[in-house]
C-alpha cells in the first residue's frame, strides 16, 4: 500500500538559499506516517490505547533536487520492511506531480513503557492491528 500526503512547504520551511531546510523533511515524514497509520486504518492515538508505541532508531535522506516555497509538493509513504519488533517506511517526496526531489526511510521499533518506571523497551513484537496496517491488509 502506498499513501500520499500533501505538503505545501511553508515559508518558515525555507532557508536562505530558497529552499526547504533539510530537518522539515523528517517532520514531513513524521506527519506522512501519521496519515499513513489513519489511512491504513490505525490511528496514532489506536496504537497508543493499545499499550505501544514506536520510535525512530534510523533515518536517511537522499537529495536528488530541491524543494521551494509553495511547491506543489507531496511525501508518499510504503512500508519497505517489516520485522519481528521493526518495521522501515521509505518516503519519496515529489515537487511536482512526477518529480521526486528527497527519497529516504525511518526504521521504526516498537516499544511498550513499564507504567511503574516509566522506562521504555522494545515490545515482543509488533501487534496485530499494527502489522495488518503495515501491510496494507
Amino acid at each position: 500500500m502506498t499513501y500520499s500526503f500533501p505538503v505545501v512547504p511553508r515559508y518558515a520551511e525555507v532557508d536562505q538559499q530558497g529552499v526547504v531546510f533539510n530537518g522539515h523533511y523528517l517532520t514531513w515524514f513524521d506527519e506522512a506516517f501519521t496519515g499513513f497509520l489513519d489511512h491504513a486504518g490505525m490511528s496514532y492515538p489506536d496504537l497508543i490505547a493499545a499499550g505501544v508505541d514506536v520510535m525512530v532508531v534510523h533515518s536517511e535522506l537522499d537529495y536528488r533536487g530541491s524543494v521551494r516555497w509553495r511547491d506543489d509538493a507531496r511525501v508518499e509513504v510504503v512500508c519497505e520492511r517489516q520485522g519481528t519488533t521493526s518495521f522501515t517506511l521509505g518516503f519519496s517526496v515529489y515537487r511536482s506531480a512526477d518529480e521526486v526531489a528527497v527519497t529516504g526511510r525511518n526504521v521504526y521499533v516498537v516499544v511498550v513503557k513499564d507504567e511503574a518506571t516509566g522506562a521504555w523497551s522494545k515490545a515482543p513484537g509488533i501487534p496485530e492491528k499494527l502489522a495488518a496496517a503495515l501491510s496494507g491488509a
